[in-house]
């Protein structure tokens, strides 16, 4: 080829591919197929990063949502301050009057990872902010979700698959909701590692090999300081190996990767402090520790069955079983009615019980990722995966290997998990990628074989014929055409979903006006910032949890409860002083020294994520303690058991601090053309409470768009002598 005229050259092109015809043709065809893999992959790694700059591309480069508030101020400590002092902060700006031991509660693996990141990019002189690199590194972690993808679909199926898995994922809604620029969370690196777990489990089952089990566990290790989801992964794998021995697939690769990964992942994973020694303790882990222990007595009955006779073995089989299961019983029932073993967590009982929560924890009930999926969430974040899905799963059970086996347990454990749990569509998304891109490459493969019954003959053409299947290259056409048009509605789809429902940032709100415009609310920072500029420094601040990472980071003032959510009894107290009328609610404001208090209110601008909406959850878990047993959830509804806010609505409802805080003064505004004054654009009502004043409290500071409010509570009446 190398040496053929331009001439004849020219006369090929027409039946020789684009690459070939832009001069790659001088490379061998495998280089070829090498090279277009590489340009495939990358330019899905790009797209997987380019796809959530949004936000920025939108508004200006800045850390959204609740908890990156706390981690962007962590890592900003650990960068200025050292690892050793951040692992020993005690931090008193939060939690008060308790605090908070931040190196103990916390996994630290995003912090790390950016601010290494920091150091080697200002040690080779590019300078970069911090905050930069905490904006960024969701994006850029989504590039190597997307390579590891693609290695991993291409150890269970092949090149093609991994190569569209690759594609899908890179746009994926389910994944873009949590990794997008300024998506500062754990979740961000937390689905890279958990893919590059599985990727080098695969390998190491594959192969047998130590080499490949430790850096299994190494992975591991990185996603156990990062996310605690890693209780997922660990839970997986056991399983994996478990359903290998039951179907008789169990070996010594298994038996080296599997002791290997658990021995050395249990060790380094105690490491980190807030895990401590739960992996040895928990009930959540106790499944990995037991099929370690399978695995050891399955390889010594291995190894006797090959030294006993037929009669001796299952004889000595017998009696071992149950003095195993004797033994295992008596430990484990002693272990755990002693505390040696803890229980399960409440987060972890939600999974196996969805209702278990919202009767028995309302802290983690009410939080809104822990609610149970909508079908339409489904199609909203997965579009046409949801159908591919079921197909990849045909196809892996048609040819049944152990790598197919752990992708099938994968796939089935997630949809469960996902549909439990609306926050796990995160753990769904992936695998619904690589399944979906094992479907498409086999149906693709398959029908493509379809077409190859063309001959060029001269200047004209002439069809083979296939008396047993005389349409098949009509019929390929047909499906390629349908494949071809969903995938494309599979990119618009992902398109417009991540444009419109996540790359707005939770922090500068944006809504469309009549005329087509964009209208900016901006009055979380305005509010934070009037905090951090007027307030004093020692002043301690009363909200609602869901805020209480945002007033840290951006106002610098000490709070009461944040989203940590470690304790109940706490916020409870929050709870029932939003719930109580002024004069009980003043009580306790000054038994926790509170300067100001913070709430949000949205019936002015139609901003449905208020405190007024969330109320109900203050009231279920300010009444979820002694102190709060006179606190009851039907005071607050109507006698048809309707939660209102105007004239109808409940007296006990009408009067609490909360209430007075959202609508003082707005009762003298007018928010629509034709309603009355007061008129609250969430709850479509007037409200039924107008005039009043408060007694205790001050309006300190009220945003543009009445969005946040803040008051100060009023110092004790000096009485005289």
């Amino acid at each position: 080829m190398l040496n053929k005229p331009q001439s004849q050259v020219s006369k090929m092109s027409g039946s020789v591919p684009l690459l070939v015809r832009l001069g790659i043709y001088r490379v061998s065809k495998e280089k070829q197929e090498t090279l277009l893999k590489l340009m495939v992959l990358s330019t899905a790694a790009i797209l997987a990063f380019s796809s959530r700059l949004f936000a920025v591309l939108r508004f200006e480069s800045v850390i959204h949502e609740f908890d990156p508030y706390f981690n962007y101020r962590t890592t900003k400590f650990l960068t200025e301050e050292g690892f050793y002092q951040f692992h020993n902060w005690f931090d008193d700006r939060a939690w008060y009057p308790l605090g908070r031991i931040i190196g103990g509660t916390i996994y630290p693996g995003l912090m790390v990872t950016s601010a290494a990141l920091y150091h080697v990019l200002n040690f080779i002189n590019v300078t970069i902010d911090i905050r930069n690199v905490c904006v960024f590194l969701a994006p850029l972690f989504s590039s190597f979700t997307t390579i590891v993808t693609y290695h991993l679909t291409r150890e269970l199926k092949g090149t093609g698959a991994g190569l569209v898995a690759a594609a899908m994922i890179a746009i994926v809604p389910g994944y873009i909701s949590r990794s997008v620029a300024g998506s500062y969370d754990n979740e961000g690196i937390a689905i890279f590692c958990m893919l590059l777990t599985y990727f080098l489990w695969i390998k190491s089952v594959k192969t047998g090999s130590i080499f490949w089990s430790t850096l299994c566990a190494l992975a591991y290790f990185y996603m156990v300081s990062s996310w605690g989801g890693y209780v997922f992964l660990i839970n997986l794998i056991p399983m994996h190996v478990l359903v290998l021995m039951i179907t008789g697939r169990f070996s010594h690769r298994v038996y080296v990767s599997y002791t290997t990964v658990y021995v050395l992942g249990t060790v380094l994973s105690m490491q980190i402090s807030f895990v401590g020694f739960q992996p040895v303790q928990s009930s959540e882990h106790m499944a990995a520790f037991g099929v370690f222990g399978l695995c050891q007595i399955h390889a010594f009955v291995d190894f006797l069955r090959s030294k006993l006779s037929k009669e001796q073995f299952d004889f000595l089989f017998k009696t071992m079983a149950i003095l195993v299961v004797v033994v295992v019983a008596i430990v484990g029932g002693t272990l755990t009615f002693l505390g040696k073993i803890s229980p399960w967590t409440g987060r972890f009982y939600s999974l196996l019980d969805p209702s278990y929560a919202k009767n028995n924890i309302p802290i983690i009930a009410s939080v809104s990722e822990h609610q149970p999926t909508t079908w339409s969430s489904f199609y909203f974040d997965l579009q046409i995966l949801v159908f591919l899905f079921p197909a990849g799963l045909y196809f892996c059970f048609s040819k049944l290997t152990d790598q197919n086996i752990f992708i099938i347990l994968y796939g089935i454990t997630s949809v469960y998990f996902a549909g439990v749990m609306v926050r796990l569509m995160l753990v769904l998304a992936p695998v619904m990628c690589i399944l979906s891109g094992i479907a498409v490459s086999h149906l693709l493969s398959s029908f493509m074989k379809n077409l190859d019954i063309v001959e060029a003959r001269g200047s004209g053409k002439k069809k083979k014929n296939d008396g047993a299947y005389p349409y098949k290259n009509e019929v390929a056409m047909v499906f390629l055409g349908i494949m071809t048009a969903l995938l494309i509605s599979y990119s618009f789809h992902c398109t417009w979903v991540t444009s419109e429902a996540y790359s707005s940032p939770s922090i500068v709100l944006a809504a469309g006006q009549a005329d087509g415009s964009r209208i900016i609310f901006d009055d979380f920072r305005e509010a934070y910032y009037w905090l951090r500029q007027n307030t004093p420094e020692d002043a301690k601040v009363m909200s609602w949890w869901d805020y209480g990472y945002q007033i840290t980071a951006m106002a610098n003032r000490t709070i009461l409860v944040d989203n940590n959510t470690w304790n109940n009894t706490h916020i409870s107290r929050v709870g029932q002083a939003m719930s109580s009328p002024e004069d009980k609610a003043y009580e306790i404001m000054r038994e926790l020294d509170v300067g100001y208090v913070l709430v949000i209110f949205g019936g002015l601008t139609g901003y449905a994520s208020d405190d007024i909406n969330k109320f109900l959850w203050m009231v279920r878990i300010g009444g979820s303690t002694d102190k709060g047993a006179h606190i009851k959830e039907a005071d607050y509804f109507t006698p048809q058991g309707e939660f209102r806010v105007d004239r109808e609505g409940s007296p006990v409802l009408l009067n609490c601090l909360m209430y007075k805080m959202c609508y003082y003064r707005f009762g003298q505004v007018y928010t629509e053309q034709g309603k009355p004054s007061g008129y609250d654009r969430v709850r479509n009502a007037e409200i039924g409470n107008k005039e009043f004043e408060l007694d205790v409290l001050e309006e300190a500071y009220t945003t543009e768009h009445w969005i946040v409010r803040i008051y100060k509570v009023k110092d004790l009446v000096n009485r005289g002598l």
